[in-house]
């Protein structure tokens, strides 16, 4: 494991997590140049942005409140798996909501923080050109997912 990801799961795992700072951590790590971080607010089932970053200020409104099952926040918070998009621009699928375009980042993934089978909340970045994930880099994000999870939990 390289030396950011140990900072990384060392800031998640404080008394108090600064989420902002988690969110630009794992961005840089993974080249990417925005992202978001929302939690799940158990009595209403919607997730609500915690943290962002480079994200248009008129997008806010549209991003801070997502129902479980719409975009990729609430289809990878639904599924409970990470939800990928090669290029967010392009995509017909229906997956991203007409907003997550307006961003105009084009490689996108969405894990779910899951601690002990219970959904916490959501981990979003994007990169501004097209990109495929690894299985390694999915895999890693679903770790960093499990120890945000966790960390919610325990706060």
């Amino acid at each position: 494991m390289s030396t950011a990801l140990d900072q990384l799961y060392t800031s998640i795992r404080q008394p108090t997590v600064d989420w902002q700072k988690v969110l630009t951590d794992v961005i840089s790590q993974f080249g990417c140049s925005t992202g978001t971080i929302h939690f799940l607010e158990e009595s209403t089932s919607l997730l609500q942005l915690k943290a962002h970053h480079k994200i248009p200020e008129f997008l806010i409104p549209k991003l801070s409140t997502i129902p479980i099952g719409k975009g990729m926040a609430g289809i990878a918070a639904e599924r409970r798996e990470a939800v990928e998009m090669c290029n967010l621009q392009t995509d017909a699928s229906g997956v991203a909501r007409p907003a997550a375009k307006e961003t105009k980042v084009e490689g996108s993934i969405v894990v779910p923080m899951l601690y002990k089978d219970t959904l916490y909340g959501t981990l979003g970045i994007a990169k501004p050109v097209s990109y495929d994930f690894t299985a390694n880099e999915i895999s890693t994000l679903m770790t960093i997912g499990t120890a945000m999870g966790k960390a919610i939990r325990e706060n």
